[in-house]
């Protein structure tokens, strides 16, 4: 049996002993950790401890090997090269802490019926030398393209979690709408309920339902073409499933391209058959302090739309961190 020694990290973040195991050796089961604690097979720092005990920075994990080493127990075996350079293609910018991709309109991010292909499934491939696994920090629909963020380590994974749930986070998508809306800008907050059928989930409006969740949108028209399309500005303050798609459907403007909540979808009109759904710009809390400011270029399908429209195409790819901005 080999006997590891292990320094914990600032990168480590704030975590449990268990969990920390776990994280960085998956061939533990709990019940394993919990007997290795009780014989004092596991300790921190020479000392006997619990399962539960939080650790910090410096200390030093005693823990027997009792199988092989993480980096071999994490490999995806199912991983896809060719899959995989794609993804680091798709990076706009990355340091020490996270990296930032602009994710392609139907790629999911992560696993389920029927995908095979996912970014979640192919971040060990962007572990490089790191001993830690990338991890998501938020989630995009397949069918949406645009900012997805991603940590490096678990110290960034749990601030940038932190700033999403404390909505330290303002986040802006760009969409095409068939329909223009009544108001140029505005302010939507109908409650959603997500409903489940076979082989399918879906989200609709249900002000009356008690497990009906809040959401709130607001939203601003920035160029129209006639009253039959409509280029929308959206802010989500919360993020809930399929939030900007229902909510844009409940205003009568429903998101061109987007086959569950648009009945007349927009293809009939010789435009690409794709949720014209882009999540644009973000600007969150950086893990080192002050904040990342992210813009990103359109996906293909919805600059051949602009184009067509004569909506006028933006700036691509933008990154700014300013570490010693405070932003309100």
């Amino acid at each position: 049996m080999k006997i590891l020694n292990i320094t914990i990290k600032d990168e480590d973040g704030e975590v449990r002993l268990d969990r920390w195991v776990k994280r960085n050796y998956p061939q533990f089961t709990q019940g394993m950790i919990q007997k290795l604690c009780r014989t004092g097979q596991i300790r921190v720092d020479k000392k006997r401890i619990q399962a539960s005990t939080h650790l910090n920075t410096g200390n030093v994990v005693r823990l027997p090997l009792v199988e092989k080493d993480v980096l071999s127990s994490k490999k995806n075996h199912d991983m896809d090269s060719h899959f995989s350079k794609k993804v680091k293609s798709w990076i706009i910018y990355e340091d020490s802490d996270l990296f930032v991709i602009n994710k392609p309109s139907g790629i999911a991010v992560q696993g389920g019926s029927n995908v095979r292909f996912h970014i979640d499934g192919m971040l060990e491939a962007l572990r490089e030398n790191s001993n830690y696994r990338p991890c998501l920090v938020h989630r995009l629909d397949k069918d949406t393209s645009g900012i997805l963020l991603i940590a490096r380590h678990p110290a960034a994974a749990a601030k940038l979690t932190a700033a999403f749930r404390g909505r330290a986070v303002k986040k802006i998508y760009w969409a095409i709408t068939t329909g223009r809306p009544v108001s140029s800008s505005g302010r939507v907050t109908l409650p959603l309920l997500k409903v489940e059928r076979p082989g399918e989930s879906y989200v609709v409006v249900s002000e009356e339902n008690k497990n009906a969740q809040k959401a709130v949108t607001e939203y601003m028209v920035k160029d129209y073409a006639a009253r039959k399309f409509a280029w929308v500005e959206l802010y989500p303050l919360t993020g809930r499933m399929h939030q900007l798609r229902v909510h844009c459907s409940a205003m009568n403007c429903p998101i061109l391209g987007d086959r569950k909540y648009n009945q007349v979808n927009g293809s009939l009109e010789g435009f690409p058959e794709l949720l014209h759904l882009h999540a644009r710009a973000i600007i969150i809390p950086h893990p080192q302090g002050g904040y990342l400011e992210v813009e990103v270029e359109l996906s293909s399908h919805m600059k051949e739309t602009f184009k067509r429209l004569g909506f006028d195409m933006p700036s691509g790819n933008c990154v700014k961190v300013n570490k010693n901005k405070k932003y309100n």
